[in-house]
């Protein structure tokens, strides 16, 4: 018995998540410890997570071939359910108890959008070579602007970046359904197959840059731009909706907020293991006092009063003797 596309586009987008989840969690501590891009290139760890990103991206791409955007792109938000316990296990710490909500929360509301969006058909549309262009463009303009914000503002810059490469790949992942629906040779398919590169690259080097300011916030951002770009190209450029009427876009909804909040839960950061605790610190300050720097001893120093060879023949001048610690006039 065939399975039905829509179960085929689920399991994909689960052994996706996966990937991208185990591929984040060794970005971010690759990130970690270098300095920069080009330290990591020289790191076995980021040639490792380069594989999986790009095992996950195979099957992503494939997944689209089976579900439409709307489905495929809100099941990427299982990576960052995956990477937080992964990401707790890795640093050593317990997962707490905001993030099993936030996981929690993230799965209820999947789930309710994968019952508005699993039409049980595949996508038999994609975007026309005009279509290609235009979101192309904007993505570009969008992800320079918010690249330079980044270079502008290093507080939110993992944000920026994160954002930026949220973007890149959910342009990419459209661009990609192209390659695999209804493929046909036409400069519109070498266009797309042109231009899904760069956006796939791009957004592995973005998120590799912002993971250096840590993995639940950049993470988290990116997980949520992501879908939302995808879905918002395919709602509004293929016409993909949701089933049920009004009733089922108030359901997405619904599903969509629950997923925002749980993401964001999950994006909270955690605190570090190893942190000093205060009174530990006071005990450990009063068993080590501050000792200063030892004095010397008071007392009578030797001070030659006059110089070697004949006198001069001024008058002598009064010269300052310490004698027991006070000072004198001779």
């Amino acid at each position: 018995m065939a399975a039905s596309p829509v179960f085929l586009a689920v399991a994909l987008s689960l052994i996706s998540a996966i990937c991208y989840a185990t591929a984040a969690v060794v970005q971010e501590r690759t990130a970690a410890n270098t300095a920069s891009v080009r330290g990591a290139l020289l790191r076995s760890s980021w040639w490792w997570a380069v594989a999986l990103n790009a095992t996950g991206a195979l099957l992503h791409v494939v997944a689209l071939r089976y579900g439409p955007l709307t489905l495929v792109q809100p099941l990427g938000a299982l990576s960052l359910v995956v990477a937080v316990p992964l990401g707790s296990m890795a640093a050593g710490r317990r997962t707490s108890v905001t993030q099993w909500q936030g996981m929690a929360l993230t799965l209820v509301g999947l789930t309710a959008l994968l019952t508005v969006t699993a039409s049980g058909s595949a996508p038999q549309d994609s975007l026309g070579g005009g279509e290609i262009l235009l979101v192309s463009l904007a993505a570009a303009a969008v992800v320079a602007a918010l690249v330079r914000f980044a270079s502008d503002r290093s507080s939110s810059a993992g944000l920026a970046l994160a954002a930026a490469s949220g973007i890149s790949s959910g342009v990419g992942s459209t661009l990609a359904q192209k390659l695999v629906v209804g493929p046909t040779l036409s400069w519109s398919v070498a266009l797309v197959a042109a231009l899904t590169v760069p956006f796939a690259v791009a957004g592995l080097l973005l998120s590799q840059k912002a993971y250096r300011s840590g993995l639940g916030g950049p993470l988290a951002l990116l997980t949520l731009v992501n879908p939302v770009t995808a879905s918002a190209i395919g709602i509004g450029l293929l016409g993909e909706g949701f089933r049920y009427g009004g009733t089922g876009t108030v359901l997405a909804l619904a599903g969509a907020g629950a997923a925002m909040h749980g993401v964001t839960l999950l994006s909270r950061p955690q605190p570090v293991h190893g942190r000093r605790d205060p009174q530990r610190g006071d005990r450990d300050h009063r068993r080590l006092p501050h000792r200063p720097a030892p004095e010397s001893a008071p007392g009578p120093r030797p001070v030659r009063l006059l110089r070697s060879g004949a006198p001069s023949a001024g008058l002598l001048r009064p010269v300052s003797v310490d004698m027991s610690g006070t000072s004198r006039a001779i």
